[in-house]
């Protein structure tokens, strides 16, 4: 079960970024300075704070306008849902190293 605690550090650190990412990048773009990448937006989110990053997308309301973003993210969680419950659900055996 150790293993399962690391990957949910692991997550919550990624979703804590994608949501400060969503947020810096907004009040970048407010000031006109040098903004974010949305390669680096869509990077962290595809290694597991996608939660983290539609939260700060809605929540700083940066983005939202973006049909890249708008559809990307949702599609992004849902495929990492499909891959967890594939996993799940897989008779193959994932052994993990202690």
């Amino acid at each position: 079960m150790e293993v399962v605690k690391y990957i949910l550090i692991y997550l919550g650190i990624l979703n804590v970024i994608g949501f400060a990412m969503m947020g810096i990048d907004k009040l970048k773009a407010k000031r006109h300075e040098f903004r974010i990448p949305e390669a680096a937006l869509f990077m962290v989110a595809a290694f597991g704070g996608s939660i983290g990053s539609i939260l700060g997308m809605y929540t700083f309301r940066h983005k939202t306008k973006h049909k890249s973003f708008v559809i990307g993210m949702p599609v992004i969680l849902v495929l990492q849902i499909l891959i967890v419950v594939a996993i799940y659900l897989s008779p193959l055996e994932i052994v993990f190293f202690q």
